[in-house]
């Protein structure tokens, strides 16, 4: 177990062993092919102003070369989904931070060819994907059994090769390590001030109400012909009633899981039309499918309380502990997020994402938000997603 900070033997051995085989082009529309810069163009057309205002804001990204971004971290997804079918030494892949290269790690030296003739730059790390998510579900599972015993934030780093755990008490998460089993040789503590809890009464997309209390839809979905949406698992209870916005009775909860995961659906009655919209203050984004994005991709929420917010992916598959207890398979984020954003919608470019869970700090001072991915949550209750 290493402290940040420290020597790294892993670090190490990456620095040594990696192989920059083959760049993806960095944000230049000059160097794109027509119908490259024709889709970028399409695409930013279906995207809300507000959006793409927030992702120049808070990315950095040069007016104009939103669509040029969004289509290179699409296609980065989709040949990660392949990738990591195809290599046996699979060890993740990510998007270097302000730019559009496209990084593929194996731990096998002779399948950075392959990575290389794809069109991303492949790099050779020590450990598999596999073998670190296995190293991870240890410390879930010794999370599960003492949950008071848990870091707030633990996760997979695909850009170091390493399980990250962020504690503000390190001694105490090294001992929870320690205890867990899990190989330390893979594990990195850093100190962090990071203190997670859910957004609850948040709205990503229109408000809904349970009770007194207040969340958001996330997206529609439809469960054979019953329609419906997700949303957070901390918002509600199987069985509870919703009405919506307008206060006009909405639906049910019919699947709710947390902690654990926090996921949930809600069927709704006859008052109320599924559709592919997310939205915001009238603006609005047309959901076109739910392709997982890459680690280093942007992201953009959508909340009553602060808007369009966005960000970057910085880890898939984290686990992080809340008062109530552990979720894990969420995905963290720097996207900001306050009190009023719980449930909604995470996008990157028209894709979904998944539904604010909570996270630490706000808009103001900046922070971090996790959010449950939406596919675990279609496959879990059997939902189909609402697409354009």
């Amino acid at each position: 177990m290493r402290l940040k900070g420290r020597t790294v033997a892993i670090g190490s051995a990456l620095a040594a062993s990696a192989l920059a085989l083959s760049l993806v082009p960095a944000n230049a529309s000059s160097e794109l092919p027509s119908a490259e810069t024709a889709k970028a163009d399409a695409l930013v057309e279906q995207l809300p102003a507000g959006m793409v205002d927030a992702m120049e804001r808070d990315l950095g990204v040069p007016a104009g070369e939103v669509g040029n971004q969004l289509v290179a971290e699409h296609e980065a997804a989709v040949l990660e989904e392949s990738l990591s079918e195809d290599l046996s030494g699979y060890a993740g892949s990510w998007i270097v931070e302000g730019t559009t290269e496209h990084v593929v790690a194996t731990t096998d030296r002779a399948e950075a060819a392959e990575i290389a003739a794809a069109g991303a730059t492949a790099t050779v790390v020590e450990h598999s994907l596999a073998e670190l998510e296995a190293v991870k579900e240890i410390l879930d599972e010794a999370a599960t059994a003492n949950p008071a015993d848990a870091a707030p934030v633990w996760y997979v780093d695909v850009t170091t090769n390493e399980v990250v755990v962020l504690a503000s008490d390190v001694p105490a998460a090294e001992a929870f390590v320690a205890a867990s089993g899990a190989d330390a040789s893979t594990v990195r503590v850093e100190r962090s001030n990071e203190s997670p809890q859910p957004f609850y009464d948040l709205v990503g997309g229109d408000a809904y109400y349970i009770g007194g209390g207040r969340c958001s839809i996330g997206f529609s979905v439809r469960q054979g012909s019953t329609p419906g949406f997700v949303t957070a698992g901390h918002c509600g209870s199987v069985g509870n009633a919703t009405t919506g916005f307008n206060r006009v009775s909405q639906g049910t909860f019919r699947g709710s899981w947390f902690p654990g995961r926090d996921m949930a659906w809600v069927a709704v009655n006859s008052n109320w039309t599924p559709t592919s919209l997310v939205r915001n203050s009238g603006s609005g984004v047309r959901v076109t499918g739910s392709t997982q994005a890459t680690v280093g991709s942007s992201i953009c929420r959508s909340g009553s309380t602060t808007g369009w917010r966005c960000g970057t992916i910085q880890q898939h598959n984290t686990s992080v502990t809340y008062p109530q207890g552990t979720i894990t398979g969420v995905t963290r984020t720097s996207a900001c997020a306050q009190p009023g954003d719980s449930g909604g919608s995470f996008v990157s470019g028209t894709q979904a994402q998944g539904v604010t869970s909570g996270g630490s700090g706000n808009c103001t001072f900046g922070g971090t938000t996790f959010h449950q991915p939406v596919n675990p949550i279609l496959s879990q209750y059997g939902l189909t997603l609402v697409r354009s």
